[in-house]
């Protein structure tokens, strides 16, 4: 069965020290009282008060016992506060065992330093103020964590002590219950999305907000409906809504009699294309042979000719258009016969002065070369 929490108390109760006998460092102190008892700074406490008796004092006394290092007793509760002020914590005295006196109360012995020995003697400190750990839901004390020497012993900031001191001396404060609640806690600020550090009042607060927020606000404004309407009005909205966009859908989608799908026009494009070509280049070939019957190309231009019809039929129309037909190209020759000479001199057919006179090439130059 799950027990309830652990907390530790830094007790506002405190008790008069007696100085030890002569020759002797060993004293009695006063712990805690028998019975309910309450701090008496006005604090509040889950249980409403601590509560020490016999059958409970047993079960401290054996918590005390089974550890095996000396429980300290210091200075002013130094030990909870040396990790904050950065002072050394010298022990006032080490508390070597406890009793259960009835009708008294809860007592250590403890084995005083000189130094602290000397002070009590000397009435420089008078209290003795424990620190204890005990249950939330009972108030039973159930573990004398260490105690001090003091003359003031409400001291500020009392709750803070109590969980420093549990970090101090690694106390166990978990028991099955709270660790159930811490894993709770840590779920519920993950589902939350708060910070990891959130406290359990953080993830109240939160899901007190989403509980208290109208999921549907936003729904019901962008449907333009009033705020407390119900469901089924809102239903009803969101239906009227969804035949309206199928509506506007259908009247969206293209009527098969006027339009044709884009993969058909695509493909026209490219027979367009092929056509275009095809008509072009007919069109090439018959200016090319056309200007090479009339003489306006030579056989030498004809491929070049042809390359220019197809990437710029224009510019080939127009060069044609300008040059000037070399007639004697046009001449048809008898098969294996060679034309009349028509300059004795360079030994040239007409044909061949024609082109030395197109060409612009010196008749000599052109025997020459025919040479």
């Amino acid at each position: 069965m799950a027990r309830s929490p652990i907390s530790i108390a830094l007790a506002a109760c405190t008790f008069e020290l007696t100085a030890p006998a002569d020759g002797s460092n060993l004293v009695s102190l006063q712990l805690t009282p028998t019975g309910d008892f309450k701090p008496w700074d006005g604090r509040d406490l889950p249980s409403g008060h601590w509560h020490i008796d016999q059958a409970v004092a047993a079960k401290v006394i054996s918590n005390f016992t089974a550890r095996r290092n000396d429980r300290v007793l210091d200075y002013e509760h130094q030990t909870l506060l040396a990790e904050k002020n950065g002072q050394p914590a010298p022990a006032a005295g080490w508390i070597k065992g406890l009793e259960w006196r009835e009708g008294s109360g809860l007592w250590g012995t403890v084995e005083l330093t000189a130094r602290a020995g000397d002070a009590i003697a000397a009435k420089e400190y008078r209290y003795v103020s424990p620190v204890f750990s005990f249950d939330r839901r009972t108030g039973d004390v159930l573990d004398i964590q260490m105690a001090a020497i003091t003359n003031n012993p409400a001291i500020d900031g009392m709750e803070p002590l109590a969980l420093r001191a549990a970090a101090t001396f690694g106390i166990q404060l978990d028991t099955e219950e709270t660790t159930m609640k811490k894993s709770l806690l840590a779920t519920a600020i993950a589902l939350l999305a708060l910070n990891a550090n959130a406290t359990e009042e953080d993830a109240v607060a939160a899901l007190t907000a989403r509980l208290e927020a109208d999921p549907l606000a936003k729904v019901r404004k962008a449907l333009g409906v009033e705020a407390n309407v119900t469901e089924d009005v809102l239903v009803t909205a969101c239906t009227a809504l969804k035949t309206k966009a199928d509506t506007a859908a259908t009247a969206a989608q293209p009527d098969p009699a006027k339009f044709v799908p884009v993969s058909v026009v695509e493909d026209l494009k490219k027979d367009l294309a092929v056509l275009s070509a095809k008509v072009q280049g007919d069109d090439v070939e018959k200016l090319v042979e056309k200007g090479l019957a009339d003489g306006r190309l030579l056989k030498g231009q004809a491929e070049w000719a042809r390359n220019l019809g197809k990437s710029d039929l224009a510019a080939l129309t127009a060069y044609l258009d300008t040059a000037q037909p070399i007639v004697a190209l046009t001449a048809t020759q008898t098969a294996n016969r060679r034309a009349p000479v028509a300059d004795k001199d360079n030994n040239l057919t007409e044909e061949e002065l024609a082109v030395c006179s197109a060409t612009g090439i010196d008749p000599k130059d052109f025997a020459a070369a025919k040479a």
